[in-house]
């Protein structure tokens, strides 16, 4: 049995607790555009986390929108869905009432962190001091920046099943990288006022034309553009087929009523209300930009 889901906190909580449910024999990291774009293959028995829905899956865990871009369920299914903080949350509770409450009660602070994460409930300080979970939500995240993300993703998942939240933030893996995070902080903040504009309420940071974006959290942004209510980040996709564009609320000034995950919709992604990512073309991106600004500045 395969479990898919994707590589970022939310699905490395999934991650160690399905393994501990379930007998599964590999997982798989992919994106959920690949799902979109036919681009993975779902066997029968796949259990699904943190990704659009398939008809092969056994068991389907998610808290995004569904979206005509996806497949929808008909009928019953099985697993959890619905909006929570998390998609890990999602699973924490169908097993929780399947084998009881104290099922996952090692896991609570990794649990909490992974819904503050993932629903960016978070402090000033949390991104510019972020510590315990939230610095390793950061550090998993592929949007900071950081490579070679399988091997480091299977390295936790193995870790937080065995070992306490201090000693996997002690590890040699994670210290590499939190090391790292913080000896490219200047630069990455250098980056974004270097290649960011902000078009009424939207901050717009475009990092297409840099060799190499430095390595940083993904919430700063907010912090140098504080009165920007939505911000996008345009970077290549793999071999640069597609342009990427992941947007935000900005989480500390939650005034915005647009839902990000239904405006991702409209350009073939997908996402929750708060947060969002959708591919535009690598010919035409700017014609297509400008429409997603505008469809981000008309909601405000």
């Amino acid at each position: 049995m395969r479990l898919v889901t994707r590589g970022d906190l939310d699905g490395l909580t999934c991650s160690v607790l399905i393994t501990s449910m379930e007998r599964i024999e590999r997982i798989e990291l992919i994106h959920p555009q690949q799902l979109t774009d036919g681009e993975f293959e779902v066997l029968p028995g796949d259990i699904l986390a943190n990704l659009p829905y398939h008809p092969k899956c056994s068991l389907w865990f998610d808290h995004h929108e569904l979206t005509d871009s996806n497949k929808i369920p008909e009928g019953e299914f099985a697993g959890n869905y619905g909006i929570a903080p998390s998609t890990a949350r999602l699973v924490h509770d169908y097993y929780v009432k399947r084998r009881g409450p104290a099922v996952f009660a090692r896991y609570a602070e990794l649990l909490d962190g992974t819904d503050r994460v993932d629903s960016a409930n978070l402090t000033r300080d949390d991104v510019v001091n972020p510590q315990r979970v939230i610095l390793l939500g950061f550090t998993i995240d592929s949007r900071t920046g950081l490579k070679e993300f399988r091997d480091y993703f299977l390295f936790l998942g193995m870790a937080l099943r065995s070992m306490s939240i201090d000693e996997v933030l002690s590890s040699a893996p994670v210290v590499e990288r939190v090391e790292k995070m913080r000896a490219q902080e200047a630069k990455f903040k250098e980056a974004l006022l270097a290649h960011s504009w902000v078009d009424a309420n939207v901050v717009v940071t475009d990092f297409r034309g840099l060799p190499e974006i430095p390595v940083g959290n993904r919430f700063l942004i907010y912090t140098l553009f504080p009165d920007a209510t939505v911000s996008v980040r345009l970077q290549w996709g793999p071999g640069r087929k597609k342009v990427m564009a992941t947007c935000g609320h900005n989480i500390f000034e939650r005034s915005s009523w647009s839902d990000i995950g239904h405006t991702m919709a409209l350009f073939g992604g997908g996402g929750h209300r708060g947060a969002g990512s959708c591919p535009l073309p690598a010919e035409g991106t700017e014609e297509a930009l400008k429409r997603l600004l505008s469809e981000l500045k008309r909601q405000g």
